[in-house]
């Protein structure tokens, strides 16, 4: 669907933007052919889209894709929706938010090989999307999300940068995470003020050995409390004697900042307090 035919369709039914919705809807084909090719989307996957929007991604997801079960959390879209995926027969949308979503019951009348996760999210969503994933233990195969590029940063960041915090260590516990392509600002209506990132999260196939996960995720949230601090200021209810063995292996001691230990070090910290 061209831009004049889309913003005629969206007057037509009265569509308005909403901010507490973060709509900002992919305006160029270059861009969502990018993200669905790079995704190696192809009949024996079922996607799962968040945030449909006016439906481009969606409609060309269907052509490459098993099913496609959409969660759209804006009603108001339905009328457009209704339109612009009438000739796709194999695209579900669910008008619900996905955060309060039931995963295993919607999921649970789809058969397939491989599952994806697609989506283009506003930034304040994107990590209670990937915790409820995660914390749901839905057994996606990859997730990608196109995201403010200043978030995307962090979901990848490595120790001794800036960007590489709690969340860092969580998410590359679970996945290998890689760019996939920079997307300008000005792919979107309306547009932001922010150039934005697609972002892979592909399902690692061996976890690390983590004895409590628990313990674990406590542990990394606790190291970065407060991030210029020190472990020995962080981890004052922690056995300090016990982990300054374990940091000694690896050549630090407990003036040592959280963002300098790479994940394998918490692993082994975890392990044995």
């Amino acid at each position: 669907m061209q831009l004049k035919e889309l913003k005629s369709l969206m007057e037509t039914n009265g569509f308005n933007f909403k901010k507490k919705f973060g709509q900002n809807f992919i305006i160029d084909e270059n861009i969502i052919n990018a993200i669905v090719n790079k995704s190696n989307v192809d009949k024996d996957t079922l996607v799962i889209e968040i945030g449909v929007g006016a439906g481009a991604l969606t409609k060309k997801l269907s052509e490459c894709a098993k099913n496609v079960l959409c969660y759209e959390i804006d009603e108001s879209l339905k009328c457009i929706l209704d339109e612009t995926l009438k000739d796709n027969k194999n695209v579900e949308i669910i008008y619900e938010d996905f955060l309060k979503a039931n995963l295993e019951k919607d999921l649970a009348k789809y058969e397939y090989k491989n599952l994806y996760v697609i989506a283009n999210l506003p930034y304040y969503i994107t990590t209670p999307i990937i915790m409820k994933i995660i914390e749901d233990h839905i057994d996606v195969d990859k997730i990608v999300v196109m995201v403010q590029k200043e978030v995307g940063d962090r979901f990848r960041a490595q120790p001794n940068t800036r960007e590489y915090n709690s969340l860092s260590i969580f998410l590359s516990y679970h996945f290998n995470i890689k760019k996939l392509l920079d997307v300008s600002r000005n792919v979107f209506m309306p547009k932001p003020n922010v150039d934005s990132i697609v972002v892979e999260f592909s399902k690692k196939d061996k976890l690390y050995k983590v004895k409590d996960e628990d313990i674990f995720y406590k542990l990394i949230k606790d190291s970065f409390v407060q991030k210029r601090k020190t472990l020995r200021n962080n981890l004052k209810n922690y056995d300090l004697e016990k982990i300054e063995q374990i940091l000694k292996k690896y050549n630090f001691d407990l003036s040592v900042r959280a963002e300098q230990l790479s994940i394998d070090i918490f692993v082994d910290i975890a392990n044995n307090i």
